[in-house]
């Protein structure tokens, strides 16, 4: 009978860094953000770890730009001139040289939405082998929110207070459900049963790891006015977590993603021409209403916008 063969030895050699390093996260275990009354956004961990003395974590996205090694001879305003034009061009692959590992406490409803965007390792709190915990979100009198009456997805002025009032009860009355679930526990229904009468409002948790280029795809759907309040936090409480760890990479996600103006074909076509834009879609209209605004071409005071069809 042939025995089964084993790998030859490996000879592995370790080298020291090519410069003096230090550790970006300062040798801290985590960093912690408190989001709410019981959420929570923590740093865990990057990649890289450790950069060399004198530069940030941005110089893995320069490395990987000109796929060299160690620290190189470039400047760091030669490897900023390079990273902003590479956020400028989208050229994104070297952005994902970069990783965080978080670890988050949220309501469920917010984990939900957030989950949608896949590009990144996920592991939850279990609700089948671990009790849900006593945790609810609340929201604030302030951002009680009416539904808003030209966004289906969303709110937008605040609600009276009567109606606050109603709502409180009504949140009273759902998580009065979390005695019916430890009950449930305590007769021995199965804990991925006794979960499902709990409300959205009740928080989960998970470990989550990401690459720059798609936490910067994230955070510009989640930090931008139109997403929801709730995980508008949650992201904005990221961004400050890795700001200070890749301050050239944000610096550029800020001036070429969050905070500029996109526009479109026919956005373009109108400021050439000076004409309406050329739609009757009511949402494009009204978005173009508000890049003018931002971009100083707002409807001179008095005037109302024009339509596609060129009249006011």
């Amino acid at each position: 009978m042939s025995q089964t063969s084993q790998p030859s030895e490996i000879h592995v050699e370790k080298k020291l860094p090519e410069a003096e390093v230090y550790d970006v996260m300062g040798g801290s275990g985590r960093w912690e953000v408190k989001v709410h009354e019981h959420g929570l956004v923590a740093l865990l961990d990057v990649m890289p770890r450790f950069a060399p003395v004198g530069k940030t974590a941005d110089f893995a996205i320069v490395q990987a730009a000109r796929v060299s090694y160690g620290h190189g001879t470039k400047q760091v305003n030669e490897d900023r001139g390079l990273i902003r034009y590479l956020a400028r061009n989208r050229h994104t692959t070297p952005f994902e040289m970069v990783e965080f590992k978080f670890h988050h406490v949220m309501p469920i409803f917010v984990a939900r939405q957030w989950i949608r965007h896949r590009t990144a390792n996920v592991n939850e709190y279990s609700a089948r082998y671990s009790v849900v915990k006593d945790r609810f979100y609340r929201p604030s009198r302030e951002s009680l929110r009416q539904q808003s009456t030209t966004n289906r997805q969303g709110g937008d002025q605040q609600v009276d207070l009567l109606t606050a009032e109603e709502f409180n009860r009504y949140l009273d009355a759902v998580e009065a459900h979390y005695g019916d679930y430890q009950k449930m526990l305590d007769l021995g229904v199965a804990r991925e049963l006794a979960r499902i009468g709990l409300p959205l409002n009740v928080y989960t948790e998970w470990y989550w790891k990401i690459d720059l280029h798609n936490l910067f795809h994230f955070l510009s759907l989640r930090m931008d006015p139109h997403a929801q309040q709730e995980i508008r936090d949650y992201a904005n409480a990221m961004f400050a977590l890795v700001q200070p760890i890749i301050p050239i990479a944000a610096e550029a996600f800020l001036d070429y993603n969050l905070d500029s103006v996109r526009l479109s074909r026919l956005e373009i076509d109108a400021i050439r021409t000076g004409r309406p834009l050329a739609t009757d879609n009511k949402r494009e209209l009204a978005e173009w209403e508000a890049k003018k605004q931002r971009l100083g071409l707002g409807t001179p005071p008095g005037r109302p916008p024009a339509t596609a069809d060129g009249q006011p």
